[in-house]
C-alpha cells in the first residue's frame, strides 16, 4: 500500500456512458461513501474519457461505475465518439497504470463499458454481451460466497434486491467470490483477477442504490476494497 492517503478515482456514468435504466450518480454516490470508509480520498468524474486521459500516478483505484457507450438509445440514437487524441491519451495513461499497479473495481454494467480501451477489456476477464448475456427480472436474490480467495474470508451468504447479471463471455481466468443460482447454475457475479502488479474486482451488483443497503453486499465490497488497495500486487509476476 502506498503512504498517505490513497486517491480513488470514480467514473461515473454520464455523457456517452450515461443510459435509460441506471441512475449512475445515485449509486456512485452510494459507492463513494463505501470507498471513502476504506480509507480512499474519492474523486468522482463526469468527463470518464477526461479522466482516463489525466491520470496520475498517484491514483491508486479506479471505480468504473459506467455504461455502455456504444450502445443505442431508447430512440435509436447512439453519443458522439470521443475525439481521438483523447482516447489515444486515455489508453496510454490506462495502460501505464496498470503497469505500474493499480486497483480496479469495476461496478454492475462496467462489465459493458470502455469499449474503447484495450487495456480495460484485458483486465476485467469476462465481459456483458448485447443480446447474449442477460440478467432475471430484479427482485430479492441470494448471494452465494464460494471459493477460498482472501477476498471470501469471514464472508456469508446474503441476500440483495438487484439484478443478477447472466452469462457472461469469458475472456480470461477470472476467480469467482460469489455467485448466484438461476434454474439450478450457478452464475458468478463477483470475481477477482491479478496480473502484473495490479489487481480487479468485479461486481456484478449494483443496478440501484437498494443494493447498497443489503449488510452483506457492503461488507463484501468493503473486503474488495482492502484487497484492491494493496498495489503494486505483492503477490503478483511482473508480466
Amino acid at each position: 500500500m502506498r503512504g498517505g492517503a490513497m486517491r480513488a478515482v470514480m467514473l461515473n456514468g454520464s455523457g456517452r456512458y450515461a443510459d435509460a435504466w441506471h441512475r449512475y450518480s445515485e449509486t456512485t454516490a452510494a459507492l463513494a461513501e463505501l470507498v471513502a470508509e476504506a480509507g480512499f480520498t474519492v474523486e468522482v468524474a463526469d468527463d470518464v474519457d477526461g479522466a482516463l486521459a489525466s491520470l496520475t500516478d498517484d491514483v491508486a483505484l479506479i471505480v468504473v461505475n459506467a455504461g455502455d457507450p456504444h450502445a443505442s438509445t431508447p430512440e435509436g440514437e447512439t453519443a458522439a465518439v470521443a475525439e481521438a487524441s483523447v482516447l489515444e491519451a486515455a489508453n496510454a495513461a490506462l495502460e501505464w497504470a496498470i503497469d505500474r499497479g493499480i486497483g480496479l473495481l469495476a461496478v454492475h454494467t462496467a462489465a459493458a463499458s470502455l469499449h474503447d480501451y484495450p487495456a480495460y477489456e484485458r483486465a476485467l476477464g469476462a465481459r456483458w454481451v448485447r443480446d447474449s448475456s442477460w440478467h432475471p427480472p430484479i427482485g430479492e436474490a441470494a448471494v452465494h460466497i464460494v471459493g477460498n480467495h482472501a477476498i471470501a474470508d469471514g464472508l456469508e451468504d446474503f441476500t440483495v434486491f438487484d439484478e443478477r447479471y447472466t452469462d457472461f463471455r469469458l475472456d480470461d481466468v477470472i476467480e469467482p467470490i460469489a455467485e448466484h443460482e438461476h434454474e439450478g447454475i450457478r452464475h458468478p457475479l463477483v470475481w477477482a483477477r491479478e496480473f502484473g502488479h495490479s489487481r480487479l474486482v468485479y461486481d456484478a451488483l449494483g443496478h440501484d442504490v437498494r443494493s447498497y443497503e443489503s449488510a452483506g453486499h457492503r461488507a463484501l465490497l468493503a473486503a474488495s476494497l482492502a484487497w484492491l488497495a494493496r498495489v503494486p500486487a505483492p503477490t503478483a509476476n511482473a508480466r
